[in-house]
């Protein structure tokens, strides 16, 4: 009897530890947004976004680049991309920040860099990301709305080592554009 009682405790501390490290995966888009369209996209730099460091980036980058040619969008670094994707990380203390801009210019950078002679306007909403949880956006480069937001949680780990970083990256962005491009609307 105690064996049975042991193992029952054994097997709910498995499934309590497990559930406690599993990866949250939550999307929305706009339901009016023309997926099917989408053929190109472009990196920028998301305003207000915390930058992360040069191999988390590279990192992180790489990992959305393979999903997202999966899903048949080719990536390019001219202006006239049908989509425009940033993204947002956390890796320390809970962090605000505005999710995203509406001020556009031109030249290298989203909200950063040079702007040329044009007037831009700000907008957004403050939200928070929590440790661990990246934030992926997609804008249509020609209406400049966001069209798609993916949310992971308990993705970015700086102390982890760099094999599990890349397995943890690699898991979470397949689950993330596991539903993209979303269905068409009937």
């Amino acid at each position: 009897m105690k064996q049975w009682k042991l193992l029952a405790l054994l097997v709910m501390a498995v499934l309590v530890i497990g559930g406690a490290h599993a990866q949250d995966v939550r999307y929305n888009f706009d339901k009016d947004a023309n997926f099917s369209g989408f053929k190109t996209y472009k990196w920028v730099i998301l305003k207000d976004a915390v930058q992360l460091d040069n191999i988390m980036d590279k990192n992180i980058k790489s990992a959305i680049d393979a999903e997202l040619a999966k899903k048949g969008l080719t990536r390019v670094d001219t202006d006239n991309a049908d989509l425009y994707v940033g993204y947002q990380g956390s890796v320390g203390q809970d962090k605000q920040f505005t999710s995203y801009s509406t001020g556009w210019g031109y030249g290298p950078g989203w909200g950063g860099g040079w702007y040329g002679p044009s007037s831009t306007m700000t907008t957004g909403q403050t939200s928070t990301i929590y440790t661990g949880q990246l934030v992926v956006d997609m804008y249509d480069s020609a209406h400049k709305d966001l069209v798609w937001r993916g949310i992971v949680s308990k993705t970015l780990d700086p102390k982890a080592k760099p094999e599990k970083q890349h397995k943890n990256l690699a898991k979470a962005m397949s689950k993330l554009f596991k539903n993209y491009p979303p269905a068409p609307k009937k």
